[in-house]
């Protein structure tokens, strides 16, 4: 195990410490009930009080987080975490710290339940049974079915009719009557279901799996799912949607984010606000087997950063900010004016909201709305409709293929459409690449850096063109986690002075919102996730600014980088951790958390890999990965395009008898294209482990099993087929299939899980929408992976994250998004919150007695445990 490797190298190092420094015996009893856990942990004779943790002892956050596990579970002392080692990193500072914790009161168990009530009342009026759950699927299946046999009805009426043109300009008028009905239905078709199903949301509880739930999983796909929301994101268009949906939008709004709220009648947004892309505004919520829905409301000039979740219950003034990667619980009141950030947040005095507001009337919004859609209706879905006749229709005739059903026999039918698919797919790379690097780039000149721009006019729409093409997954996938992804962004705009190349500069998953405004220093490592924010928005205006990573630096998952950011050279940015905007320049420290606090920059043991990092041995380490990378790469390609030709076989057989079946072969050919997705991908995935299982690992990024571990990455790569399962029960088969050990009655809102088989999740878990189950991290060069285990009854919430060597009990609860550290023993029927996440039932005890007491010596106890010891002033309370 990962565990024991670790520590082993702690205890080396840890020897070598105690017997050469200077041993301070404890002096009291916590001390020494403390000395002894953590001797124990790094199993050494004795530990001096005052020998720091990271620096003398040479521990590390896992090994910390197993002496948090095993304090957690004595009588005698109170629970620590994380933070508080963090905060205080010698046995005498941390017994002073636990010294002043207050004990709880005995009416402590009123403020929240014991384990064995929180249990009982879990069980039955919550959770459904084993027949409901069975029968819940059998309902979202028909429901599938018979939606797919409209689109396919519609889809028909509307081929047939283009079909019938005689001349070109006939073909294009009919194909854009057709596009423009097939716009209406799809804007129209899911105000008219949430209407009919559910009518105006009201705050209340559903049971999952039960036919309530049916009905709200209907709208919700329906909603959500809905193609046009890539068209409409960004636009004056997406508020009249959302108005159309109930939601109360005030004028002037701009969203930017993707995730579309559902319960849109319990959504208020004020005039003037600016919600940033990647936040999560849904207005529900799932836990412990029930769908909670309820009120946001967001006042008038509000500013949501980037990679916020807002969970139900939550509200913000007018004039409020709520900072880049940070959440608002249940309960949390952002008072008008002013700005808060932190998961959960807390009162700051940084100002996001940094570009000023430009004349920006209505005419405007409607101009431009008008030109998204003319080029929308008359050129983009004429276009596509040609392109899939001429590949459907005109190429088979040109190849002189029979259209009769015996030519599904010939051997020159699937020979010929090896060809075309190859034909396809590469060309379609080949010029797609070509078109990333340099139309956007020519575009770039007609937008100058730290200029103010209007929303909705030429400046906008080219940047917003500039972002999607340049973002393109694929090729971040294709060349990710190699050498060639510098290049690759090179070409593409990136600033890379003094390149420093180790097979690993950057991930697979990877954004910004400018290219060429976007540079990182030498000798920098990014995992996935990163998010470069180098455009900045108000309601009605928006700035670009350069953005710099500086050199040396390792940058976690799913950071948003801002183009303000104070980091300077040799800074470690944790997973999910909040870039700072303020202050000092930080160099050489690591951040942790949100707010974020400084860590050391790195660990002892992960300088045993340092060798690798310059001279011969690079060199050839690096030559033997780039030959791996390629390998993987070439096999990356050929599965995807052997995908590609199982489309277009099938595409061409449902041409080839649509005259014997119609519409129903449309229909069945669209239920078979997700069926071919979903078990192609699953036994390319399964096919990669058979050679490179899975095992937990703690090696060099120049290691051959860490080079099995990117190639089972690209193998596992294509994910967007299993979002198609989101909410429904055939999830949790689709998981099994792919190797994750799942209990009974699972449900999964639409989960990230990379490594399936050290993944096992206990009977009737509940897992929200962005929530990610990782067993992976990265370091600089060291690469660790270890198991996950959730137990049965836990809840993972909104855009939550558990990392490798966690263990939940049964019945924990995991708030929004909070960052359960790697190596955590979480007990049962525990409830944790924050980033990182610690235990929060002690703050719910303070937080009655600050209530009760007005005592502000509690209150800055509080403080100091929710934030790593910066003051905070405001309403700490998150979830009453």
């Amino acid at each position: 195990m990962l565990e024991k490797s670790v520590d082993v190298l702690t205890v080396d190092l840890a020897k070598s410490t105690t017997t050469e420094g200077t041993y301070v015996a404890p002096a009291t009893g916590t001390e020494q009930i403390l000395a002894e856990v953590l001797a124990d942990v790094v199993d050494v004779d004795q530990v001096s009080v005052d020998s720091h943790f990271f620096d003398d002892l040479g521990a590390n956050s896992l090994v910390m987080a197993h002496f948090c596990a095993r304090v957690r579970k004595r009588d005698d002392l109170p629970s620590i975490s994380m933070k508080d080692i963090y905060r205080s990193p010698t046995i005498k500072s941390l017994a002073e710290d636990l010294a002043e914790t207050v004990p709880a009161p005995a009416e402590a168990p009123a403020v929240t339940q014991t384990p064995t009530a929180a249990a009982a009342t879990a069980e039955a009026p919550r959770r459904s049974s084993t027949r409901q759950y069975v029968l819940c699927g059998a309902l979202q299946c028909l429901t599938f079915v018979g939606y797919t046999v409209l689109f396919a009805y519609l889809v028909t009426v509307g081929y047939e009719w283009i079909a019938a043109g005689r001349v070109l300009i006939d073909y294009y008028v009919r194909a854009v009557i057709v596009g423009g009905a097939a716009f209406i239905a799809l804007c129209v078709l899911p105000v008219i279901a949430k209407w009919t199903l559910v009518g105006r949301w009201r705050p209340r509880e559903i049971r999952i799996w039960s036919l309530g739930y049916v009905r709200f999983w209907l709208v919700k796909t329906l909603v959500q799912r809905n193609l046009l929301v890539l068209f409409l994101v960004g636009s004056p268009l997406y508020s009249l949607y959302l108005r159309a949906l109930g939601a109360k939008v005030g004028r002037g709004v701009a969203i930017f984010t993707r995730t579309v709220p559902v319960c849109t009648d319990l959504l208020t947004i004020g005039d003037g606000t600016v919600v940033r892309k990647d936040s999560h505004v849904t207005g529900y919520r799932a836990n412990d087997g029930l769908i909670q829905t309820g009120a946001v409301t967001l006042g008038s000039e509000v500013f949501v950063g980037e990679k916020t979740v807002i969970d139900i219950g939550a509200s913000m003034g007018d004039g409020a900010q709520l900072g880049h990667t940070s959440s608002l619980h249940t309960g949390q009141a952002v008072p008008a004016g002013e700005h808060w950030h932190g998961s959960p947040a807390q009162q700051t005095d940084v100002n996001y909201r940094t570009v000023e507001p430009a004349r920006c009337g209505v005419m405007r919004q409607v101009v431009y709305s008008m030109m998204q859609l003319l080029i929308l209706l008359l050129i983009e879905l004429p276009l596509g409709l040609g392109v899939a006749d001429v590949l459907l229709r005109e190429i088979p005739r040109l190849s002189q293929l029979d259209f009769g059903p015996h030519a599904l026999g010939s051997w020159t039918f699937y020979v010929t459409g090896l060809v075309v698919s190859f034909a396809l797919f590469f060309g379609t790379m080949i010029v797609g690449l070509i078109y990333v690097t340099t139309i956007p780039r020519l575009l770039y000149l007609a937008l100058t850096p730290g200029k103010t721009y209007r929303l909705y006019g030429i400046h906008y729409a080219i940047h917003r063109m500039i972002e999607r093409q340049t973002n393109r997954r694929f090729f971040k996938t294709l060349f990710g986690d190699s050498s060639s992804i510098v290049h690759y962004l090179r070409f593409l705009g990136y600033r890379q002075p003094d390149l420093e190349q180790t097979g690993s500069n950057f991930g697979t998953h990877l954004k910004h919102d400018n290219p060429y405004l976007a540079t990182v220093g030498s000798g920098t490592m990014v995992a996935d996730g990163l998010s470069i924010i180098n455009a900045d928005f108000s309601s009605s205006s928006f700035r670009l600014s350069p953005a710099a990573i500086g050199s040396t630096n390792f940058l976690g998952n799913v950071v948003a980088y801002p183009s303000q950011a104070k980091t300077g050279d040799d800074c470690l940015v944790a997973t999910k951790a909040m870039v700072p905007i303020e202050g000092e320049v930080r160099e050489g420290v690591g951040l942790l958390g949100s707010p974020s606090f400084e860590i050391p920059r790195s660990v002892q043991r992960d300088t045993q890999f340092d060798h690798l990092r310059g001279g011969r041995a690079l060199h050839r380490a690096l030559a033997a990965k780039n030959r791996h990378n390629a390998v993987t790469a070439s096999g990356y390609l050929f599965g995807r395009w052997i995908h590609v030709y199982g489309l277009i076989l099938l595409a061409w057989t449902t041409t080839r008898l649509y005259g014997l079946q119609g519409m129903w072969m449309v229909a069945g050919a669209s239920i078979l294209t997700l069926v071919w997705t979903t078990f192609y991908f699953v036994f390319v995935e399964r096919a990669v482990q058979v050679f490179l299982p899975l095992r937990p690992l703690y090696c060099s990024i120049y290691d051959r099993r860490f080079w099995r571990h990117e190639r089972y990455w690209k193998g596992a790569a294509v994910t967007a087929y299993l979002h198609a399962f989101d909410g429904t029960p055939f999830k949790s088969g689709v998981w099994r299939l792919l190797g994750v050990r799942l209990g009974r009655r699972v449900f999964d809102d639409g989960c990230s899980i990379p490594e399936k088989t050290l993944v096992s999740i206990g009977d009737d878990t509940t897992i929200n929408f962005g929530a990610a189950i990782q067993c992976h991290s990265q370091e600089d060069g060291a690469f660790k992976s270890d198991r996950i285990k959730l137990g049965a009854g836990c809840t993972v919430g909104v855009g939550a994250w558990v990392h490798y060597g966690v263990t939940m009990g049964d019945g924990v609860v995991l708030a929004p998004d909070s960052f359960l550290m790697k190596g955590e023993d979480v007990p049962a029927h525990a409830q944790w919150a924050g980033n990182p996440a610690r235990d929060v039932r002690e703050d719910r005890v303070l937080n009655a007695q600050i209530c009760r007491t007005g005592d502000d010596s509690l209150a800055k106890q509080l403080s100091a445990a929710t934030t790593g010891g910066s003051a905070v002033t405001g309403d700490t309370r998150w979830n009453k």
